[in-house]
């Protein structure tokens, strides 16, 4: 964990579903797990994680989570509308609380005019809130799926 901020907003996650006894769960695209990593290194994570899934490919996302080939074709994998058919499956997948989605891309190819490399679509799902943001965040590949890990976990701790 690089970003003691990160790791405090996963802390104060983990306390807050652990006193409301709900549960967590994720679906990471671009990421690869770097959220659900973030999580299994405080102690006490398995109370609140039941598990979450790493779905890189659109056949998986389509398989595991339940995205409309539909939305995968007309608005493409790294879309607000993947991503809330991503928090839809897996909130029911893990039958968890709350849930982080995020897909884009980080680079350094795969990037277009219109979805540069950068561009990615967090989202976090409770009950019938659904919140889904773009962001075009700058750097290499690395940095990218940072700043997507520490804004992912930092939506989820503004909207408990």
């Amino acid at each position: 964990m690089k970003n003691n901020q990160t790791k405090q907003n996963t802390i104060d996650i983990i306390e807050t579903l652990k006193k409301r006894n709900e549960t967590i769960t994720f679906a990471e695209s671009c990421t690869g797990g770097r959220i659900a990593s973030e999580f299994t290194a405080i102690a006490g994570a398995s109370s609140v994680l039941g598990g979450s899934c790493v779905t890189y490919s659109n056949e998986i996302k389509s398989q595991w989570l339940g995205v409309s080939n539909e939305t995968l074709i007309q608005y493409g994998a790294v879309s607000r509308q993947c991503v809330e058919e991503m928090l839809q499956g897996i909130i029911k997948l893990a039958s968890a609380d709350y849930a982080i989605a995020v897909s884009g891309i980080a680079g350094p190819t795969g990037g277009s005019d219109e979805k540069p490399v950068g561009t990615v679509y967090i989202g976090i799902a409770h009950g019938t809130l659904l919140t889904v943001e773009h962001h075009l965040f700058k750097g290499d590949r690395n940095a990218i799926q940072e700043k997507a890990t520490e804004v992912g976990i930092a939506l989820l701790k503004k909207n408990l």
